[in-house]
């Protein structure tokens, strides 16, 4: 953590055939979160990775796992995926027809509740839980695939957040997930964010994790945190 923002490296970009010794090396570079997303091929047109994976994660690393339930029906899938390892547990507002729900079983279970917005979706659709969640995600990508361009939009959505959260005296913290790079980063912390997801920023072919981790650090570092 710096300036009290956490790092989550989002295994999406991740090489798999390397993915335990890529894992240990974020956790050395001091990356905060593991960020993973599932996606089943109907919420977002890609399908991703299942339980098992995520188990195999879990005993490969002691960093808190952000589950990111880019799924339909996400009531039915929250407590297999706490019980495969995961600590946050983060569902669409637009997929859950029974979010409030969803958030009480997380809860009853130890576990974080996270509630995410797609581009288009307003802060006002997540208001009214705010109180209750420990999380809120403000996607900056339309969800499904790595790499893509940051989405401006995010950032007003995120100053948002930060005031109704502030004024309100909630817990949550805000996360920003999809085209974080050493240039967006210190807009998002500088916007009121707390976690940064980082995917192809993070594992590429240009430099190892560790260093692109650092790299990130660095451009976080004269960054004045609203939170």
């Amino acid at each position: 953590m710096i300036n009290g923002i956490k790092l989550a490296p989002s295994i999406i970009s991740a090489d798999f055939s390397r993915l335990c010794d890529q894992l240990q090396e974020c956790e050395r570079a001091g990356a905060d979160n593991i960020h993973i997303d599932v996606m089943d091929g109907r919420f977002v047109p890609s399908i991703s990775i299942g339980l098992p994976v995520v188990e195999a994660i879990r005993r490969s690393t002691g960093l808190v796992l952000d589950i990111h339930l880019m799924v339909e029906e996400p009531e039915k899938q929250a407590a297999p995926f706490i019980d495969a390892g995961g600590d946050i547990i983060n569902v669409h507002v637009e997929a859950a027809t029974q979010l409030h729900r969803i958030i009480e079983e997380v809860h009853r279970r130890e576990k974080r509740a996270g509630v995410c917005v797609n581009p288009e979706t307003p802060v006002g659709a997540v208001e009214q839980v705010l109180p209750e969640v420990d999380q809120v995600m403000v996607m900056a990508v339309n969800p499904g695939a790595s790499g893509q361009r940051f989405i401006e939009s995010a950032l007003p959505k995120v100053a948002r957040l930060r005031r109704l959260i502030d004024e309100g005296g909630f817990r949550a913290e805000i996360e920003v997930d999809g085209g974080v790079s050493t240039e967006t980063a210190p807009r998002c912390a500088a916007a009121g964010a707390n976690v940064l997801v980082a995917a192809s920023a993070i594992f590429n072919e240009h430099a190892s994790p560790a260093e692109n981790i650092e790299r990130l650090r660095a451009s976080l570092a004269s960054v004045d945190h609203p939170a």
